[in-house]
């Protein structure tokens, strides 16, 4: 898919909202033109008038009837542009995110967090960006092909002369397009690194302290800050740079032409409201003249944006980042509903055979894997640190990707593991619970409704009752960001709860009592 062919599928999407701020857009610009008949009546008129009479008092009414109107295609305009940008936004990010937590959990980002979110960020702004100039182009053009029939029936030699440093503009922009494009990968590339530093060093400042490594990360930090500095200042001035030069280009042009026509007034038959009729005309054809250069320049960082996007995705098609999907903007949010087990996800059987994965970067992982699993049983995979306990249990759940091998659910053959096993067929609690900066509640229930999620059973289980009672809010206590408000075995616990209050058929626990007591082991 072609970097056109991408936008077309995002104006596609809310197609009438486009409409209504395309057309708006070249309204805005079209009332321009009766705007500057006026202005050249106006001054026309107003030399042979010793008075402000009927008609140029009616001029006055005109121009401020053309100003009324603009402000209302400008509120119309207003409310169409915002509205569609907020649903391409909220588009490119549903889809994003929903092919990230389609991936095998373990490697569900071919880079950093930070990374990712600077594309989720920056990147989907480029694209904004390059739709709204889009439609500021294509106004401007209408406005400029209709002004440059109108200039030439006042002169033809200085109406021609005008669109020459379009001609200047284009050239300058072919030339400079590999290196802003090049500039503008690097830069995005060290931002990213930024973000996952903050992000690492905001999850280990304990161990930082403890290891008194405070002074090295600092560093480390401002290395990678000075170099994110360098590569965005490289971008940010060969951008200005480049606009600069455009609308120098420009000016100077127009600048050249109005001096002439000034100098030679009396030559070219010019009246005082033919020459304002120019002066105001040039200004909105220069305007489009650097849009036009922009444009360019922003269409080659759009495809970088994109490149950057679509490897977020993976293995997926880019036409999985423009599928058109619901995002309910209005009206009652569709309630998440749980699958109720039946007969049909009942195990009897669990079986892998010869499964494997070998870690990239290392080569270490498992090999030749065979497990059975029979329906009651309690099966416990035990080894020394490192060893694959952790890894077998992913690769058997879909959470890493497994290069050989068979998992088979009563006898059937399981292709797409990581979609298969979710509730009620399984439910899992990591090593490393993840909780949210939400509710205790919300972090047992995660998003199930009161009416699925048998809370009171499940904090039963995990052996939460006595620690939620002590809570001076029980469920609705706010545990903070990745549950910094509880204890090591309220975090286990509090992940426990989520796993059992999704009523699986299996339950996958990978070392659930590192921070339990016996007593509460047991």
């Amino acid at each position: 898919m072609k970097t056109y062919q991408f936008l077309w599928r995002l104006i596609c999407y809310r197609p009438w909202l486009y409409i209504v701020d395309a057309i708006c857009t070249v309204l805005f610009f079209l009332s321009r033109i009766p705007f500057g008949y006026v202005i050249q009546a106006f001054f026309n008129t107003l030399p042979k008038s010793r008075q402000l009479g009927p008609d140029v008092w009616t001029l006055i009414a005109l121009m401020i009837a053309v100003a009324v109107a603009r402000f209302f295609v400008i509120r119309g305009q207003g409310w169409a542009r915002q509205l569609y940008l907020f649903s391409i936004r909220a588009l490119l990010r549903r889809n994003l995110l929903a092919h990230i937590l389609a991936r095998p959990g373990a490697r569900a980002l071919p880079g950093s967090v930070g990374e990712a979110l600077n594309r989720f960020r920056d990147d989907i702004t480029n694209i904004e960006q390059v739709l709204v100039l889009l439609l500021g182009v294509a106004g401007l053009l209408l406005f400029s092909i209709i002004a440059f029939f109108t200039l030439l029936s006042i002169n033809i030699q200085i109406t021609l002369l005008v669109f020459v440093p379009l001609g200047c503009v284009i050239a300058i922009a072919q030339r400079m397009r590999p290196r802003l494009e090049r500039y503008r990968v690097a830069s995005r590339k060290a931002t990213g690194r930024v973000s996952s530093a903050i992000g690492e060093i905001f999850r280990a400042v304990q161990a930082i302290q403890v290891a008194g490594a405070e002074p090295s990360v600092v560093a480390h930090f401002h290395q990678l800050n000075e170099r994110r500095r360098v590569l965005m200042l490289k971008d940010t001035v060969l951008t200005d740079t480049l606009q600069s030069v455009m609308g120098n280009t420009v000016g100077l042009g127009i600048g050249f032409i109005l001096i002439l026509a000034a100098l030679n007034l009396k030559a070219f038959h010019l009246g005082i409201g033919d020459l304002a009729l120019f002066i105001y005309y040039l200004g909105f054809v220069a305007s489009f003249t650097q849009a036009f250069g922009m444009l360019l320049a922003q269409y080659t960082q759009t495809r970088v944006s994109v490149e950057r996007m679509v490897a977020l995705l993976q293995d997926a098609p880019i036409q999985a980042l423009v599928t058109h999907h619901p995002l309910y903007l209005s009206g009652d949010i569709p309630e998440i509903t749980a699958t109720t087990r039946t007969d049909v996800h009942k195990l009897e059987m669990l079986e892998t055979s010869d499964l494997t994965y070998r870690y990239p970067e290392s080569g270490r992982g498992i090999d030749g894997i065979n497990l059975h699993v029979r329906r009651g049983s309690l099966t416990v995979i035990t080894g020394r640190v490192a060893s694959g306990k952790t890894t077998l249990l992913r690769v058997l759940l879909g959470l890493l990707p497994k290069e050989k091998g068979e998992i088979c659910w009563n006898g059937q053959i399981i292709d797409e593991p990581a979609s298969f096993f979710i509730p009620p067929y399984s439910a899992y609690t990591p090593q490393v619970p993840q909780l949210f900066s939400e509710t205790l509640k919300e972090n047992i229930a995660l998003g199930w409704s009161e009416r699925d999620a048998d809370l009171p059973s499940a904090i039963h289980l995990a052996v939460m009752e006595r620690d939620i009672a002590g809570f001076a809010d029980g469920l609705q206590t706010l545990i903070g960001t990745r549950g910094v408000k509880l204890s090591g075995g309220q975090v286990q616990r509090t992940a426990a709860a989520r796993m059992l209050v999704r009523n699986a058929e299996l339950l996958v626990f990978d070392d659930l009592s590192s921070a339990l007591d016996v007593e509460t082991e047991q």
